[in-house]
């Protein structure tokens, strides 16, 4: 086994025997420019032969260099607090390498308002961040800040959601289609065939949200394979106020009252719970995310599973792949699927986000 040489000794070996100066090392580990081919390869096979290894850390420490990050998710509210658990991911990134010299600038956006996110958007950009980390809600608007942050060179992570021009640094995520599909699949164990299906999207902007539109082409896409695509309706409620929502499904459940299954496409799942325990409807009810609303209705019986995919996780795993690749150069992984985990009132209390 080779013995690894120190840092303080490494370079200063390496140009002993190399014949060079410790700049001309430096060059060469750094892949810098101003070396001759024939030099660069005598020092490489010095480096191999003597297993050196820089120490990366205390070169960044060293050099003083501080990394601006930003992250852009939407915020809390009355509706869903799903962004909770991914905040929570990157605060705890944050306090693991923010004395490693990277400051991390945290950026909101109101997830039914689309001028909200363009506003969020400009500011990032215009404050210059090294690398960026978000969520995107809305398709377009996301598409066209990506492409923006692509030609200002600023690598990206997309989390909770992948978008189609495909220009990230990496995705650390659910892969949606699959997991819509899994739901089609779960939905086929627990129904009969001629029961009807409804498929119920709660978003301001759902025709621009792509998560749920993913998710939501899984799902008919199993049944389409199954050939039972026809016992399929779908409801989509734009209004999300609290009494506009209790309305729109109540109507829902008058015009398909031999509705026996509802999937809901998102975390806003409690919001129809709440219309089924108060109306003491007979339906099988699947949604998703582990929120203490969805989690306290779980343990009631009144939605029966719950689709997971560890947003806290895709949060911190997105921060710490970009600061490895800032900060050392590291090669992360293009795309980084979270397992699809589904809960049941038997299993809710050992699941960690």
């Amino acid at each position: 086994m080779k013995k690894r040489v120190t840092e303080l000794t490494g370079v200063k070996e390496i140009a002993r025997r190399a014949n060079v100066s410790i700049a001309t090392v430096d060059r060469v580990i750094h892949n810098r420019k101003g070396v001759s081919a024939e030099t660069k390869e005598k020092i490489n096979k010095l480096i191999e032969e003597l297993n050196y290894k820089p120490n990366l850390l205390a070169q960044r420490l060293a050099s003083g260099k501080i990394l601006r990050l930003a992250t852009l998710i939407p915020g809390c509210s009355k509706e869903t607090s799903f962004w909770d658990a991914p905040l929570k991911g990157i605060e705890q990134a944050g306090s693991e390498i923010e004395q490693l010299g990277i400051v991390i600038d945290k950026y909101f956006y109101d997830p039914n308002t689309v001028e909200s996110f363009i506003k969020q958007t400009e500011v990032i950009l215009d404050s210059k961040p090294d690398g960026i980390l978000f969520g995107p809600s809305f398709l377009d608007e996301s598409v066209s800040f990506t492409d923006k942050c692509h030609a200002l060179k600023i690598p990206y992570v997309l989390i909770d959601s992948d978008l189609p021009n495909d220009g990230s640094l990496s995705y650390v995520g659910p892969n949606l289609y699959h997991s819509g599909y899994m739901g089609g699949h779960l939905i086929s164990y627990i129904s009969k065939e001629t029961d009807k299906i409804l498929i119920v999207n709660i978003s301001k902007k759902i025709d621009n949200q792509h998560s749920s539109l993913k998710i939501e082409e899984g799902l008919r896409a199993y049944f389409n394979d199954q050939n039972r695509r026809d016992n399929i309706v779908k409801l989509d409620v734009k209004d999300v106020e609290e009494k506009a929502i209790q309305k729109t499904i109540s109507d829902a459940f008058k015009k398909f009252s031999d509705t026996k299954v509802v999937f809901v496409t998102n975390s806003r799942v409690f919001k129809v719970a709440q219309f089924i325990e108060d109306s003491q409807q007979d339906v099988i009810l699947i949604g998703y995310d582990f929120l203490p609303e969805n989690v306290e209705y779980l343990k009631k019986g009144i939605i029966d599973f719950l689709i997971c995919q560890k947003p806290k996780q895709q949060a911190y795993r997105g921060v710490m792949s970009l600061y490895q690749h800032l900060a050392f150069g590291s090669k992360v992984e293009k795309i980084y699927f979270m397992p699809i985990d589904i809960l049941t009132k038997e299993n809710a209390d050992f699941y960690r986000n």
